[in-house]
């Protein structure tokens, strides 16, 4: 069953069952949105689909959704007031991104710079961390200004082995939160793992090393990854939305992040470009 999606005139999809339930497990989708499917007489609220289960709304708003629009189901009217857009239609410009080019630069004393640049060369983020932090409170900035923050990322622990990081949406000037990162501690010591979840702290995707025997030589071999760099690769349920790659550099660190296979909008762009800041962040602690 293909089910399209409404909301203030706006159609979006097809979609099958369980992606409208990871929609609205996500906050993408709400229970008024109005759905149609083959064979349906009409329009009717998400809330009646048979087959879902209508997860409890947090006050938080709910993040930009991850759909995208089809001129193929009937014309249907909503006058809810959450405004449902393609992706990449709400999200700042600095997220608009198939690529992103991280890099790290060391400031021994005073903590680190981290740029991330567009795929023409331009710096669209910017995070300065201070050195000797106990808990991890990363603000990610459009520029070196720091005048206009974008998105948060808060430890909700002090050192934690196994921490959980939230990510937060800060361009409005509010917090609300878009989902959440935990490095999975006993198997990051053998092989890099972390946890992708929604902001109800449920699992949506998975961050993993490409591989276990290249993990283990970079960690039991001297400069070994030096000239085995780092690749992580990004899942969200069964679809590859992407994947990281470290560059050789023994100066600076360069991460690429390039998520252009994740043509249907798997994972929210300010989750992906945080979790490669942050990786960044713990990867060079580790070195």
């Amino acid at each position: 069953m293909e089910i399209h999606i409404s909301r203030n005139g706006q159609r979006f999809g097809p979609y099958s069952l369980p992606e409208v339930q990871a929609g609205l497990d996500a906050g993408n989708i709400v229970e008024t949105d109005l759905a149609w499917h083959d064979g349906a007489p009409d329009w009717v609220p998400v809330s009646q689909l048979a087959g879902l289960s209508i997860p409890v709304r947090h006050p938080s708003p709910p993040p930009p959704p991850h759909l995208r629009p089809t001129a193929h189901a009937p014309q249907a009217s909503y006058s809810g007031a959450n405004a449902l857009q393609p992706h990449f239609a709400q999200l700042h410009p600095s997220f608009q991104q198939q690529r992103f080019l991280i890099r790290r630069k060391f400031l021994t004393l005073a903590g680190a710079k981290f740029h991330v640049f567009n795929e023409a060369g331009a710096i669209i983020l910017y995070s300065r961390m201070k050195a000797f932090k106990l808990k991890e409170d990363i603000t990610i900035f459009t520029d070196e200004s720091m005048r206009e923050p974008l998105v948060r990322i808060r430890a909700r622990r002090i050192i934690d082995f196994a921490a959980t990081y939230d990510v937060f949406d800060v361009s409005t000037g509010q917090e609300y939160q878009i989902g959440a990162l935990r490095r999975k501690g006993v198997k990051s010591l053998i092989q890099d793992e972390w946890l992708i979840y929604n902001t109800r702290d449920q699992q949506i995707g998975l961050i993993k090393e490409e591989s276990t025997a290249l993990a283990l030589l970079r960690r039991l071999i001297a400069f070994t990854a030096l000239f085995l760099p780092q690749q992580y690769d990004f899942t969200i349920g069964n679809h590859s939305v992407g994947f990281m790659k470290q560059t050789f550099n023994p100066f600076i660190m360069k991460m690429t992040a390039d998520f252009s296979q994740d043509t249907q909008g798997y994972l929210d762009r300010r989750l992906a470009a945080s979790a490669a800041v942050l990786l960044c962040v713990i990867e060079g602690k580790q070195g």
